[in-house]
């Protein structure tokens, strides 16, 4: 189980290993002949400046790598160019506290609700710049309010509910904002065919043939009403409006829309909240359906108001709902839209379109508009959605909320918060990433805005595309073959035309007879021994797939890869490869480095080297004597044992006893006998410097004795042995004669039992037997002719039977 474990961890370091090795090699595959182009690669990419940083045959290309694979080939940190981005903030106006109760009132502009306001991003390509944003949404915020109502004749109990709309809704939005505006529009549809009857009859009164009704002649779009803070004049101009009418079920909706959104000035929006509330009880026409009217211009955008009458819907298609979207975005203006039960669905649908929209459920006679008003601003109030502008080419940013609660959102749900109350504080962390440089390197700006908000965060983006120390780059330098380039970097970057390391050749002149002689070795066939290319007369090597492989030397000769391999790696894993020779490290030495010279790995646990019984050669004991092995020659299989041979001699020294008892002086004085009263006493081998030995021996009485033996100093042998042996006691006879004579009784009475049992059940077996015989008998009845029955019988003659 161990090994496959084992198997497994290497096989998924060496799949990391060859993982880190191919993302690495971005930096190099790159082939960046310049500083700024090594930059621009990735993050992790570093330019080594110093001059005598290349070997022969490596090109310029070389010098970009990553910064530890740069420090690893001799370039120190400080010849490392290797610049980072940073974010500075220009202009950070704390986010405005305001109270609706406050005696001095603050215009729009005063009121901060984004913070900060402006910052410089200085990007490096593939390196990612974050900073945070924090809003809070303000207290007695300004708001306008524009109704854009469809007076098409199906709207006609509506409008009598609208006429008192604007005092009524005055004095329910004082509970939310002390500075309120209200305007009013009105919409019918295109004045062409089909949309409209154009008969001059029904162009004077579209309701003629409807109870005879008098309706205004139908228009396009009209605002009645600019902005104004004056309730009782919205009542007084919305009571004076008449309803038209059309022949279509659709309305021509969003061309009004697009008017209010572009026309600014007309309408008088503030850069305060901008609510619009859309009123209608039909659906809409949207961009390509104009060609029914022989319209096809596509809408253009922009206002056509004269006399507060839209003048060209007869002329631009209606817009699209993605034209609407941006227009309605670009002018901060939030859609609030009131329709009947029948068209909830589709106007639900268009929501999901419109960001910052909201859709309400208007009554068939309009009667709970004020209601649906507020809900609505309440709903889209309570939410922020942040959004950019457009970004540049390669630019790429994302977003991460800290909401209410700590409620954390990343993706798209990262661009927003959500149940948000007045005085409520939240806060975005943003992350802007460029992958490249523009063309030129110009400075970028870019707006962060929170929807249906006028304030905005304006981000300028600086791009790293040249290394500080290309400022100090020398042009048509001397060291670039006659002023063929610019000196920068520590590497020449050639004029147009010319290549090589020092700009020495020119394109037209590449490859030649008499350049490409220079460039073999020993007047060899092969150019630049077949690992690289003649450029110039001089050989640039071949880059490997592998970056920490690569050909080297003048002719491309060497390489640090085709070493000699000790378990499977490259010197053994302790050395490095330099044209094909293993250069060890310390303490290593051999051809693939694979031969240690610590001699850790040979000491025993007595902290002897192999045991005293070998030598260490490379990190291995090679024991001197064959019959000793093991990893320290502890091990030998045929020595008879220690304590086995040492035996008879501490017996007849310690107890006179054993069989060379007789002989014990002669034959047993090589060792020191040191008695000890019991076994703790004798010492252990963790607590020694030499081999010990632990002994349990047993002599002729089968009593045992113990001792330990050791050798000190490779000479002195020393024997510790306890001076009292351990016998086993002797029998009991009383006990052994009492359990003798219980087990003949017991046994007796079993026997008995058992004969008895035996014989209990022969005789009922018998007993059955008979009883069965005895039934199963039929006894012959017939009349036996030899028989004479024994009673007699005598009549008395004068019996008279009384």
């Amino acid at each position: 189980m161990d090994l496959r474990l084992l198997s497994i961890a290497t096989l998924l370091g060496i799949l990391c290993f060859c993982s880190a090795q191919q993302e690495g090699s971005d930096c190099i595959k790159a082939n960046a002949q310049s500083c700024g182009e090594c930059i621009q690669v990735a993050e992790k990419c570093g330019w080594c400046t110093d001059t005598d940083f290349l070997k022969q045959g490596e090109s310029k290309s070389a010098r970009c790598d990553e910064l530890q694979s740069l420090i690893t080939k001799g370039c120190t940190k400080a010849k490392i160019e290797n610049p980072r981005g940073s974010t500075s903030i220009n202009k950070n106006k704390a986010v405005t506290n305001r109270k609706k109760d406050m005696v001095e009132k603050l215009k729009a502009d005063q009121i901060t609700q984004i913070q900060p306001q402006k910052l410089t991003l200085n990007l490096r390509s593939g390196e990612a710049q974050t900073f945070k944003l924090k809003f809070k949404r303000a207290e007695d915020y300004p708001i306008d309010l524009y109704y854009l109502m469809d007076l098409s004749f199906s709207m006609k109990d509506d409008l009598e509910n609208v006429k008192n709309l604007g005092t009524d809704l005055m004095r329910e939005m004082k509970e939310v904002t002390s500075d309120f505006k209200i305007g009013f529009g009105s919409f019918v549809e295109k004045t062409v065919m089909p949309y409209i009857s154009t008969t001059p009859a029904r162009l004077l009164n579209p309701c003629t043939s409807t109870n005879n009704d008098t309706c205004t002649s139908p228009f396009s779009y009209k605002n009645v009403l600019k902005l104004t803070e004056n309730g009782e004049e919205f009542n007084s101009l919305v009571s004076k409006q008449q309803i038209s009418g059309n022949l279509d079920s659709p309305e021509g909706g969003f061309d009004a829309i697009m008017q209010v959104a572009v026309c600014g000035d007309a309408i008088g929006w503030r850069n305060v909240t901008r609510l619009l509330v859309f009123s209608t009880d039909a659906g809409f026409h949207f961009a390509g359906d104009g060609k029914l009217g022989g319209i096809v211009l596509p809408n253009d955008g922009k206002c056509h108001l004269e006399n507060n009458m839209y003048t060209m819907s007869h002329y631009y298609d209606y817009p699209s709902i993605a034209h609407l979207v941006q227009k309605l975005s670009d002018n901060n203006i939030q859609t609030i839209f009131a329709v009947t039960e029948e068209f909830q669905p589709v106007y639900k649908e268009l929501k999901n379109l419109i960001p910052k929209s909201a859709v309400g459920t208007l009554s068939s006679n309009s009667s709970n508009v004020i209601k649906l008003i507020i809900d609505s601003y309440n709903s889209l109030s309570s939410e922020v959605i942040l959004e950019n502008g457009k970004l540049p080419e390669g630019v790429s940013i994302t977003y991460k909320s800290i909401c209410k609660n700590g409620w954390v959102g990343t993706g798209e749900n990262g661009r927003k918060c959500s149940n948000i109350s007045i005085g409520d504080e939240v806060s975005f962390e943003i992350a802007i990433k460029s992958e490249k440089c523009p063309p030129q390197g110009k400075s970028e700006t870019i707006t962060i805005k929170p929807l249906g908000f006028t304030e905005n965060v304006e981000i300028v983006l600086n791009f790293i595309c040249e290394c500080e120390c290309s400022k100090d780059g020398k042009p048509l330098s001397e060291m670039c073959h006659n002023g063929n380039g610019t000196f920068e970097c520590g590497a020449c970057r050639c004029n147009e035309g010319r290549i090589g390391r020092l700009c020495e050749c020119s394109t037209d002149e590449v490859r030649t007879d008499d350049l490409d002689a220079n460039c073999r070795k020993d007047n060899g066939t092969g150019i630049c021994s077949n690992n690289g290319d003649c450029v110039c007369g001089t050989c640039e090597c071949k880059k490997r797939e592998n970056p920490e492989e690569r050909y080297s030397g003048k002719f491309c000769e060497c390489d640090n890869f085709n070493c000699d391999r000790s378990s499977n790696k490259l010197c053994g894993g302790h050395g490095r490869c330099e044209c094909r020779v293993c250069i060890c490290d310390a303490n290593y030495t051999g051809s693939a480095c694979d031969c240690s010279l610590d001699t850790s790995t040979c000491l025993a646990a007595n902290k002897q080297i192999c045991n005293g019984r070998g030598t260490c050669e490379c990190g291995v004991c090679k024991c001197t004597n064959p019959k000793f092995q093991g990893p320290t020659c502890e091990i030998c299989p045929t020595c008879p044992g220690v304590c086995a041979e040492h035996k008879d001699c501490v017996q007849c020294r310690a107890f006179d006893t054993g069989e060379k008892k007789d002989t014990c002086e002669r034959d047993c004085s090589y060792f020191n006998l040191i008695r000890v009263k019991d076994r703790d006493k004798l010492p252990q081998p963790a607590d020694q410097s030499y081999p010990l030995s632990h002994c349990k021996e047993r002599d002729a009485n089968d009593c045992w004795f113990y001792y330990t033996y050791a050798v000190r100093n490779h000479t002195e042998r020393e024997v510790y042995v306890v001076d009292t042996l351990e016998c086993p006691a002797g029998p009991d006879i009383i006990p052994i004669v009492a359990g003798v004579v219980a087990g003949i009784v017991l046994i007796g009475l079993a026997l008995l039992l058992i004969w008895k049992l035996l014989m209990i059940i022969h005789d009922r077996r018998e007993f059955a037997k008979f009883e069965k015989e005895k039934m199963n008998a039929k006894w012959d009845t017939g009349v036996n002719p030899i028989y004479k029955s024994a009673v007699t019988t005598v009549f008395n003659p004068k019996y008279e039977g009384k």
